[in-house]
Parts: structure tokens; sequence; C-alpha cells
């Protein structure tokens, strides 16, 4: 794939361990068929982990039948755009890595927004 990044440069893997992205290639690849647009390669925080579960969406919880371990506080991992906003708007976001976000999530997302929760800004 193709993708470019919210810089308009080549998307970087966001993460392997665990495999995440909708395609599960371990970067936030999107098509037509993402309806959630996973894009925001998100380090994930317990707080937004507790966030989410209250909104219906557990990501803690291993389901083996997904090949889904689990997240933890610190990993990073291919959130849903909208999702990442509504934390956001609720007070929970976790940090971006930029660099990993696929240019799709502006779609979503305004880039001065992600720009304050970038990770990976000098």
């Amino acid at each position: 794939m193709n993708q470019k990044n919210v810089f308009g440069e080549p998307i970087e893997a966001c993460c392997s361990n665990p495999l995440t992205g909708y395609f599960r290639d371990g970067f936030c690849h999107t098509s037509e068929y993402d309806r959630g647009s996973h894009t925001v390669c998100a380090i994930i925080s317990e707080e937004f982990l507790v966030f989410s579960q209250s909104r219906g969406n557990d990501l803690t919880t291993p389901r083996p039948e997904f090949d889904f371990l689990g997240l933890e506080a610190g990993q990073s991992w291919c959130l849903c755009a909208g999702r990442w906003l509504e934390a956001h708007e609720a007070g929970f976001a976790p940090k971006v890595h930029l660099q990993r976000t696929n240019s799709e999530a502006l779609n979503i997302v305004p880039m001065a927004l992600l720009k304050q929760y970038a990770a990976d800004l000098n």
C-alpha cells in the first residue's frame, strides 16, 4: 500500500507487537471497507482504556478468536479517528505518533489538534 502519513510522507509502521491496523499489518492503513477509519497511531494510556471500555469497546480483554491479546498502557495501536476525537472531547485522548498516523485521519481530526498530542515532534 502506498498510503501517506499526516505530513504527506510514506506512513511508518505503528506497531507489530501487538499487530495493529485494520488489516493487521502493523500500519494504520485504511480502505473504503474500514468504516471506523483505524488511522490514528496512538500510545495507549490507562485512562483511554477505561474511557474506551465505558463506550462499549473493551480493548483490554484478550479475544483469542480474533488473535487479539488485549492492550496494555504504553502499547501503540491504530485507533478509529472518531473514537480518538471523542476521547479528546472527554479529556482522555492518548498521545499520537504523527509519522505513523494515516493522512485519512485528517478527514476527521484537524492537524492542529493532532499536533497537540504528538509524541514525535521535536
